[in-house]
């Protein structure tokens, strides 16, 4: 396993609780550590079988543009432009620190850090597999019979890995 990591990504935003907050601004740096498996990018030297650091400043400066109570929600919608926008992520880690967080109390700065693993076993054969537990993981876009997909449903808590699915679907 091998980790890429973006470390002080630094953003001036409008977020807080209270309305002065959202109307002052204040400093923000985010820390991302992707878990995945880089090994086929590294031997092609292909960008496209990796996580691209442009994407994912881009992913975290979009959702630093959106005014939000809590910086919470934002790891979170973080989290979740990552597992859409790769399907390669084994686990990943947001830490979001707003610097100065209360105006006129001795505090440097204030973090959340939200952790998500992906990584599950295969009900059927054990090996690993990705999933994203909702209907816009991977699985629900391979084409299996009605009443297989039922038979899978009742026997099989949860996806199974791309060679079962594969198997299943024909």
């Amino acid at each position: 396993m091998s980790q890429i990591a973006l470390e002080g990504m630094r953003f001036y935003a409008y977020h807080g609780f209270y309305e002065e907050e959202q109307i002052i601004g204040n400093n923000y740096v985010i820390d991302v550590f992707i878990k995945t498996n880089f090994s086929e990018a590294a031997e092609s030297d292909d960008l496209y079988k990796t996580i691209n650091y442009e994407t994912v400043y881009l992913i975290c400066q979009k959702e630093m543009k959106i005014k939000t109570k809590l910086i919470e929600t934002i790891g979170a919608r973080i989290l979740f432009g990552l597992k859409y926008q790769f399907d390669n992520i084994h686990e990943a880690t947001i830490k979001i620190t707003k610097e100065n967080p209360m105006p006129g109390v001795k505090l440097d700065s204030s973090s959340v850090q939200l952790n998500q693993n992906f990584i599950e076993q295969c009900p059927r054969c054990g090996n690993p597999l990705i999933c994203y537990k909702d209907e816009n993981c991977w699985c629900q876009k391979v084409k299996i019979h009605p009443q297989t997909q039922a038979m899978l449903d009742q026997k099989y808590d949860g996806c199974l890995c791309k060679s079962c699915t594969k198997y299943y679907a024909g």
